[in-house]
């Protein structure tokens, strides 16, 4: 008898609350064990009769500051950081209910996410997991940008991020999810931005919950928090991380090597569409323990 991966949720609730980073408004939310072949769906719980959003790609209604889902004038914002922490915990069924729009900030990483769904218990359910299995490479490029996907009989992503900054310049990670421990290396890895961009989007009223408790700061020459880097490459990882959680969206783990260059939500997002189309490159089916 063949042993397959088995899907997984949470063994209890979990209740967690904070600022939206472009909202400013505190959002709760709760996250509530799901039955197999639920998935990951958010509920708006400030709207009542609204559907939930499944965290699917055919949800996304906009990639340009955050990743966003949305159906029927109901969204939620900002959830890559917490499909990060599902899909890094193998996580497959969950119900995210929310009493506002935008998810919480947190402290700009996936560690509180990560650490409360790990308290919480993640548990093992009786149904196989289903994987999309790559048999043919796909890329999508935009200049000197792009976004690949190998086959390999595991899931495997290279990240590679380039940026004329002295600070951050050019960085690789490769993260493998049998190998690597993504609470310890990924999870904790925040959000970053520019002092002139954070300037920028508070002048059009966005980033209203941005703050250096929530995000690396980068001036002309120096890391504007106190403490520095939880990582010397801690930029790299927080792409990987935003990663993670734009190919969540899938709606099943990948058995494959995603490499990604220079890439964001959009061109990320771009990828998904393709790889999508293209059916004759990957099939899904359970994976063999």
């Amino acid at each position: 008898m063949t042993d397959y991966l088995k899907q997984q949720t949470i063994a209890q609730n979990v209740a967690l609350s904070g600022v939206g980073v472009h909202s400013g408004k505190k959002t709760n939310l709760t996250i509530r064990p799901a039955q197999e072949n639920h998935g990951i769906k958010f509920r708006r719980v400030d709207l009542p009769g609204t559907q939930d959003i499944q965290a699917l790609f055919k949800m996304v209604v906009d990639t340009s500051l955050a990743t966003v889902l949305g159906t029927n004038g109901a969204i939620v914002s900002t959830i890559e950081h917490l499909m990060a922490s599902f899909a890094g915990l193998g996580i497959d069924n969950a119900l995210v209910e929310m009493d506002d729009y935008e998810m919480p900030i947190m402290d700009g990483s996936a560690q509180e996410f990560t650490r409360a769904l790990t308290a919480a218990g993640v548990v093992e359910q009786t149904l196989p997991k289903h994987f999309m299995i790559v048999n043919t490479p796909i890329e999508v490029m935009d200049g000197d940008k792009f976004v690949r996907i190998e086959p390999e009989d595991c899931f495997r992503i290279t990240c590679t991020i380039d940026f004329d900054h002295p600070l951050i310049g050019k960085q690789t990670l490769i993260f493998d999810r049998a190998e690597n421990d993504f609470a310890m290396e990924i999870s904790r890895a925040r959000t970053f931005g520019f002092i002139r961009d954070l300037e920028l989007l508070k002048k059009f009223s966005l980033g209203k919950g941005g703050s250096l408790d929530n995000a690396i700061v980068i001036d002309n020459d120096k890391i504007l928090n106190e403490g520095g880097l939880r990582y010397p490459d801690e930029f790299v990882r927080h792409k990987l991380l935003d990663s993670l959680g734009d190919f969540s969206l899938l709606g099943m783990p990948i058995q494959g090597h995603i490499i990604t260059h220079k890439s964001g939500h959009t061109l990320n997002h771009q990828f998904i569409k393709t790889f999508l189309d293209n059916k004759d490159a990957w099939e899904t089916g359970p994976a063999k323990i």
